[in-house]
């Protein structure tokens, strides 16, 4: 009877156990339905007609199979109309957050996490600076900023009517302000800060000085200053807590970029690729587009924000950048008195302030001012008071005011190389390494921006800015800028390595990427006689590592006597590598580990992280001190460390214990790609659960490293998290279709078709080919 009764509750409870699960499964279903038709709900119409008031006549824009608008208008005001309304269709959000960051007002709507980087970027007046550019612009460039925030403020208006939000904006409880032309110019600038600026690099040089021997401190230097240079001790200005909450761009902003002539070429035309590196993000920092009307036809990308296309081609002239990373910002030691007047031959001046009231989501308001010298904002108070006789103000080329948008205009209605050289006078800041070819055959390069000649000391390191024997005294002439046509050759290439011979009459810059990149584009473009398009993406692609071909055997010869198992074993994998960056090897994750750990051997005791963070050209000038341990020159560094043999067991030893960690003993079975992944991280990413909805495809194994062409940097947990951000390839035969990649997708809309669909095409290196003639796909129709 016992067991009846039993068995009998064990039913029950089995029945009550599947309703409950049914039930919770139901919840699930209806709370995931529920927010997919929520979310759905704010998708953009992209077929059929809208009504624009404000247009002139009617504008097509038809979505290709990759998600690109190609949008044909009438006339020029309403192109840009259009450009304005489909942009903040597909990136709203993400145009928002731009111009907050620049503009430093995220904490509006971010809260207290964000009030530091929102006084960093007040103090540097990105947005002031864009306001003192408008009046550069033309009547006509103008029309095209007011006409291109026109139409995001219609979109903008028509989520206020109908209250269709994308989620982020419902996620931190906030809509966006009207746009304006200033938040264009304002992106505009915030690219110059990206990648246009070297004065941490000045910072972190005064650091050692304060904090190290002289010897010690000049072995991490590129070359020695030109003059003794003035040091004023940490107690009065402590460099490596000044800078502790500064925004530092990614190292590894540069890209690479080439020009073949028709004589290299398969079709007998020209062929040009680029593909610029930036932090890889989800959604893209590059939005792709084609803009046609009667006075303009031209295909490529712009940074989301902004009108016109900045990269890309029209039907006579394609063209494509790397950062020339020259020096344009210098620091100012400030003498200050208790009045706050600023010192400057003999004479007391009064700075100029400025207040910069910064709000606080929640309703806090925090009174904060800018102080600008004759030289520009004084930087190192921007999170707290650092020196009260001395300071740090900042001269930079992107402060001034400029007209970069009217360059772009102009590049994209230029017909040749003339046309197009003459529009370049126009753009300032940042200096670019521009690649040119036009369908008459012909190549060029010139790197141009306004570059700063000084009247004293050579800009490594901070100058005394109370006296005027420093300084800038101009530019260099737009003539005398590095430049070449049609060279013998046939081909051109860069990859932010140096461009300038010893010879040259200026100074350009200090620090110059690691030199790999150029050297094994340049090796691949002299293997043989002709070239195809499918030869531009293999070399996009391409992940021979010449940084392994150099120091690998010196490694391997200088380990010859260790007597440690594990050493062997690595070093035997490393000997029998082919040297490609491959995913699936386990040699490339020992190398490129190992690479990354010597400078921890090298430098963790003694250098703080914060201000670690500072020291630009890291990579070059560990290499450096590597090559001169080999050549029997050991610098304090390597020597206080226990010298080059040393240094090398130690920092492989540390690679082989964390990578154990992660993938066992064996090293047979390690792979590169299970450590080294890319991930495509959204803005909103980093919170909790909100990863879960924003990065639905998680990260992805991939090949490459920083030193490769497939430019794919990584963090110490191996993310990449930098790369080639747009690939782009053209060849000038047929200018109706080029091929493309912008990693991971067009659209800001986590339910849209073109979300992350190229994140697997960015690994692979599986272009797209946009065609600018007779296009296919969803049409809408914006009438007036």
């Amino acid at each position: 009877m016992d067991v009846v009764v039993t068995n009998e509750k064990k039913r029950k409870w089995k029945k009550r156990l599947l309703w409950i699960i049914g039930i919770v499964i139901l919840i699930v279903i209806i709370i995931f339905t529920s927010a997919y038709f929520y979310l759905s709900r704010s998708l953009p119409k992209i077929e059929g007609n809208i009504t624009l008031s404000v247009l002139q006549e009617s504008v097509t824009v038809t979505r290709d199979e990759m998600g690109v608008p190609h949008i044909q208008a009438k006339n020029e005001h309403d192109l840009y109309i259009a450009q304005g309304y489909i942009q903040a269709q597909d990136r709203l959000f993400h145009m928002d957050l731009s111009r907050r960051q620049a503009s430093g007002t995220l904490s509006e709507v971010v809260g207290e996490a964000t009030v530091d980087q929102d006084k960093y970027f007040r103090t540097l007046g990105l947005r002031r600076a864009a306001e003192l550019s408008y009046n550069e612009y033309s009547t006509e460039a103008k029309a095209v900023l007011k006409n291109f925030s026109d139409g995001v403020n219609l979109y903008i208006q028509e989520l206020k009517e109908n209250g269709k939000w994308p989620i982020e904006f419902t996620v931190l409880g906030y809509e966006p302000e009207a746009w304006t032309e200033i938040d264009s110019l304002t992106i505009g600038k915030y690219m110059a800060f990206d990648l246009g600026g070297h004065w941490k690099d000045q910072a972190f040089r005064y650091y050692l000085l304060q904090n190290f021997p002289k010897e010690k401190a000049y072995d991490l230097f590129p070359t020695y200053p030109e003059d003794a240079p003035y040091i004023i001790s940490k107690e009065d200005l402590d460099l490596s807590s000044a800078f502790a909450s500064a925004i530092i761009p990614h190292e590894f902003n540069g890209s690479n970029n080439w020009v073949l002539s028709g004589n290299k070429t398969e079709s007998g035309k020209p062929l040009l690729a680029d593909d610029p590196h930036l932090s890889l993000s989800t959604p893209s920092i590059w939005y792709q587009m084609h803009l046609q009307a009667p006075t303009v036809n031209v295909s490529g990308v712009i940074f989301a924000g902004i009108p016109g296309i900045i990269l890309g081609h029209n039907e006579k002239i394609a063209w494509g950048v790397t950062n020339t990373g020259p020096d344009v910002q210098d620091l100012y030691i400030e003498k200050r008195n208790a009045n706050n007047e600023f010192l400057y031959n003999e004479q007391w001046e009064n700075p100029t302030v400025i207040s910069e009231p910064i709000k606080v989501k929640g309703g806090k308001i925090i009174d904060y001012e800018v102080t600008i010298t004759r030289h520009g904002p004084v930087i190192s108070e921007f999170a707290a008071e650092t020196g009260k006789e001395h300071v740090l103000s900042l001269q930079w080329t992107a402060l001034e005011p400029s007209s970069e948008l009217e360059a772009v205009l102009e590049f994209n209605k230029a017909g040749n190389w003339g046309e197009f050289e003459k529009a370049l006078e126009k753009f300032h800041t940042p200096a670019q390494n521009f690649v040119f070819a036009s369908t008459d055959g012909t190549i060029a390069y010139k790197a141009y921006g306004k570059i700063p000649i000084r009247k004293k000391g050579d800009g490594l390191l901070p100058v005394p800015g109370w006296t005027d024997e420093y300084g800038w005294s101009g530019y260099i002439p737009f003539n005398e800028l590095p430049q070449t046509v049609n060279p013998t050759e046939g081909y051109i290439s860069t990859a932010n390595n140096k461009v300038v011979s010893d010879s040259y009459l200026y100074h350009i810059s200090h620090n110059w990427a690691q030199p790999y990149r150029q050297m094994r584009i340049q090796e691949f473009l002299t293997e043989k006689d002709t070239y195809t398009v499918e030869d531009m993406k293999t070399l996009q692609m391409d992940e021979k590592n010449l940084q392994g071909e150099e120091f690998i055997p010196l490694f391997i010869e200088r380990l010859a006597e260790s007597k440690d198992k594990r050493i062997i074993e690595a070093l035997e994998i490393l000997n029998n590598w082919n040297l490609v960056d491959d995913a699936e090897q386990s040699a490339p994750l020992i190398f490129n580990v190992w690479m990354s750990k010597i400078p921890t051997v090298l430098f963790a005791d003694d250098i703080p992280k914060e201000t670690y963070e500072l020291f630009g050209g890291r990579k070059m000038a560990v290499d450096e001190l590597l090559r001169d341990a080999f050549a029997n020159n050991e610098g304090p560094w390597m020597k206080e460390n226990g010298g080059l043999t040393k240094v090398l067991e130690d920092s492989l030893l540390l690679t082989l214990d964390e990578i154990k960690v992660e993938q066992g003993a064996n090293m047979e079975q390690w792979k590169w790609g299970k450590y080294h992944q890319v991930r495509f991280d959204h803005p909103l990413s980093g919170v909790s659960p909100l990863h879960l909805l924003f990065n639905s495809k998680g990260a992805i194994a991939t090949g490459g490293s920083s030193v490769t062409v497939k430019a794919a940097a990584f963090q110490d947990d191996g993310i990449v998290n930098h790369g080639g951000s747009w690939r782009f390839v053209a060849d000038l035969a047929d200018l109706s279709k080029t091929w493309h990649l912008v990693g991971p997708g067009q659209s800001g809309h986590l339910l849209s078709e073109w979300y992350q669909n190229q994140l697997d095409d960015w690994v692979n290196g599986d272009y797209h080919e946009t065609v600018v003639e007779e296009m296919e796909g969803k049409q809408l129709i914006l009438q007036p």
